[in-house]
């Protein structure tokens, strides 16, 4: 098995491509982790110019080679050429992979709508570097090489339907030709960095949305390093979610093991089963 890594978004160190591929081959025997050299570029705050980063993707999608696309970290910038991207993809991208979360959003969203391979929110090489990283690693890597069910938000039956996005990189997707059709799924939202009337402000938008309205319940992961704001705005993120779900006649469905952090699950698109 061969997987791919480029960065659409902001760039990771060599140092990180190292360790990711040093726990690759104790963990994940035989399979070869392939990182593109756009992956170390630096262009302003991108990994690259966005010519290079779509270039980047693309060729990658489009190796036939290639078995998996793993989004190298987030950041920013997936946005700029998500629609060029997947208006560039052919045959061998849809029989591929998609791991990624956070400003990957954009693209797993796009990739989804269209119907291009099997679209997964979960951990990144990036994530190496935060604390307890490689366990995230060896999770993505048991999932994308096994189909691990250990390594999937517990919530994820037979059946059930599921998608999961960062609560910012989902509100600013909202009526735009990015937006997949998520009737009957179960939406799985987290963040980080976020004072709370954002949050709030974000599940206004979302929940306002006829077509998130046709969601068969909303789920939320974690909310971490929630900055102070002066007022406090005096609710806790559950209470921000069960307050909007309420409002708009979603079911809330109460919590999923996802978020910026080192035991962020993998949450397959569509049925995980």
């Amino acid at each position: 098995m061969r997987i791919g890594v480029v960065a659409p978004s902001t760039p990771i160190g060599r140092d990180v491509a190292e360790r990711v591929t040093a726990l690759a081959a104790e963990h994940a025997p035989g399979v070869e982790v392939r990182f593109h050299e756009q992956c170390f570029l630096g262009h302003r705050h991108f990994a690259g110019a966005d010519r290079v980063r779509a270039d980047a993707f693309v060729e990658t999608a489009n190796d036939p080679q290639i078995n998996a696309l793993w989004f190298a970290r987030g950041g920013y910038g997936s946005c700029r050429i998500a629609e060029e991207v997947l208006a560039r993809l052919g045959a061998a991208a849809g029989d591929k992979t998609y791991l990624g979360y956070s400003d990957a959003g954009f693209l797993l969203a796009g990739l989804y709508r269209a119907g291009i391979g099997k679209v997964a929110h979960g951990p990144m090489p990036g994530d190496l570097r935060r604390e307890n990283g490689g366990a995230a690693i060896v999770r993505a890597l048991s999932w994308l090489t096994r189909g691990e069910p250990k390594a999937l938000e517990p919530s994820l039956g037979s059946g059930v339907k599921a998608a999961a996005f960062n609560i910012t990189v989902f509100s600013q997707l909202l009526g735009t030709p990015l937006q997949p059709d998520l009737q009957g799924h179960v939406l799985i939202l987290e963040d980080v960095s976020e004072y709370m009337y954002r949050t709030d402000r974000a599940l206004f938008h979302i929940t306002s949305n006829p077509a998130v309205r046709k969601v068969s319940g909303i789920m939320l992961g974690r909310c971490s390093e929630v900055p102070q704001n002066d007022p406090d705005f005096g609710e806790t993120e559950e209470e921000v979610f069960r307050h909007w779900c309420t409002r708009s006649g979603i079911a809330f469905l109460g919590r999923a093991d996802v978020g910026h952090d080192a035991d962020n699950k993998v949450v397959p698109f569509g049925s995980s089963c």
